[in-house]
């Protein structure tokens, strides 16, 4: 793992680690992922509604968007909620199932978030205003702090 990416995740596991409501420490998340990282335009949480089955908004750091809720299998969003796998676009105009949250982003990665028993939760969703700005080292980070969010989180009754 490179350097930033390791003193990063040192900050987010401090952050996770801290006595705030969920809420709040996965916004500090979303601020050290956009202030960190070049090209982390808008950098949110959706949440697994599976009984109306839609993803609904959670923290998020960027442009407001209209797009608070989100059928599963709707846009990049939607299609991980369905399959439960990252999903990294290089090129959101590429896409014919891409929901467009901003005119300005042109590629989008979307990473799931399982609870401790591996039930899909959530998912980190990250847009850029740059092409093929996930590359897989980058998307292994992303990743790897899913899981981080997932035991630190997730795991405990603190939730």
């Amino acid at each position: 793992m490179n350097e930033t990416f390791e003193r990063i995740k040192i900050q987010i596991t401090t952050l996770l680690d801290g006595d705030e409501p969920v809420h709040q420490r996965l916004l500090e998340v979303c601020k050290a992922i956009n202030s960190n990282l070049p090209h982390m335009d808008w950098v949110g949480f959706y949440f697994m509604n599976d009984e109306k089955q839609v993803l609904e908004l959670g923290p998020f750091v960027g442009e407001p968007t209209d797009h608070t809720v989100i059928p599963y299998g709707r846009g990049i969003c939607g299609q991980v909620a369905v399959s439960g796998t990252t999903l990294n676009v290089a090129d959101v105009t590429q896409s014919d199932n891409y929901l467009a949250c901003s005119l300005a982003t042109k590629s989008e990665i979307v990473i799931p978030l399982y609870d401790g028993n591996g039930k899909l939760i959530g998912q980190l969703d990250i847009d850029s205003h740059v092409l093929n700005r996930f590359d897989a080292d980058t998307a292994a980070f992303l990743e790897e702090i899913c899981q981080l969010i997932s035991q630190k989180v997730y795991t405990s009754q603190r939730v």
